[in-house]
């Protein structure tokens, strides 16, 4: 019989508010211990240099973690024109310097350049791995690895300032983006370098960013309660399904709830039609509220014995397990 894990099985979402300094994994170790969680995972890493939102999943939020992953995101980035370094941020060795002779009509039109669809060459500096370590994990070897551009796209890009040589933007972006990487085209676009001395997270999907928590916060707050008392640290949880806010609903009754909990297909109610393929987020409906089960997808119905139906049921893909 396997030994059951210690800890606390606490589901939720933390909105950290990241400093500078540190990487995001021990930030989220130290979060976890705050919390005592069973499990716990976050949703995409922010470098040490690099503050702002960073979601960090506890319990069986982990299981739903890939959406924000995949989530676009937006950042406030402040860039230095004139110098480039080996990193594209204030972390690396400064490899160029030159004269910094662009007008701000120049910056404008090189920064509005990077919008929509493109391909980006991932950062040698950057956490992508390779045969199991992370890209810097060699660059700080001086080795180099070949990299596969990338599809990136870029939503919005505003410049929200140009005081040469600094020049502040804020950028929203696809899932996989490098910010440094854009900074650093962005110097060689205008011919004079530029590097990353600044780069805050603001959103994550839709996340609002008033919900943040910083870590003082929750560690003053967790050193505060009596011994077994984590009512005030729980209530900075953002509820799990926040993760799939986007998806369309699917609510389910008991009967349903019985199936769901067993791997099995349901139909449920959902404001719109079914659809193969889709996916969707399901909710048990109880008394006076629905209990989030988890996330399924739109298949014609298994049970059918091979014969060919229209109709469209909803297959789980991911479901919440309730202690």
């Amino acid at each position: 019989m396997a030994r059951r894990r210690k800890g606390r099985d606490i589901n939720g979402i933390v909105l950290l508010d990241k400093p500078l300094g540190g990487s995001s994994n021990q930030l989220l170790q130290k979060v976890r211990w705050l919390y005592k969680a069973v499990k716990a995972g976050h949703t995409g890493a922010l470098d040490p240099l690099a503050s702002g939102m960073l979601p960090l999943c506890l319990g069986e939020a982990t299981k739903f973690s890939q959406f924000l992953l995949d989530a676009e995101k937006t950042y406030e980035v402040t860039a230095k024109l004139g110098v480039r370094t080996t990193t594209s941020d204030a972390d690396g060795e400064v490899v160029e310097e030159k004269p910094v002779d662009v007008t701000d009509a120049q910056v404008n039109e090189a920064c509005l350049a990077f919008l929509g669809k493109s391909k980006q060459i991932p950062s040698m500096f950057s956490a992508l791995k390779h045969q199991g370590k992370p890209l810097y994990h060699y660059a700080r070897q001086g080795i180099e690895i070949e990299r596969e551009p990338r599809d990136i796209e870029v939503y919005e890009l505003e410049v929200l300032r140009i005081e040469l040589p600094y020049v502040d933007m804020r950028i929203k972006c696809s899932k996989g983006t490098y910010i440094r990487s854009i900074v650093d085209d962005l110097g060689q676009n205008l011919g004079c370098g530029a590097y990353v001395t600044r780069l805050h997270r603001t959103e994550v999907a839709d996340y609002p960013t008033d919900k943040m928590v910083s870590l003082d916060t929750l560690i003053s707050t967790q050193e505060s309660l009596a011994e077994g008392d984590f009512a005030a640290l729980d209530a900075f949880l953002i509820p799990m399904d926040t993760a799939v806010s986007r998806l369309p609903r699917v609510v389910i009754n008991d009967e349903e709830r019985s199936r769901f909990d067993h791997g099995q297909s349901v139909k449920g109610v959902c404001e719109a039609e079914l659809i193969a393929g889709v996916s969707y987020r399901v909710y048990h409906q109880q008394a006076d509220d629905c209990l989030f089960l988890g996330v399924g997808e739109g298949v014609k119905d298994p049970r059918d014995q091979g014969q060919p139906k229209d109709e469209i049921f909803v297959n789980p893909k991911r479901r919440v397990v309730y202690s």
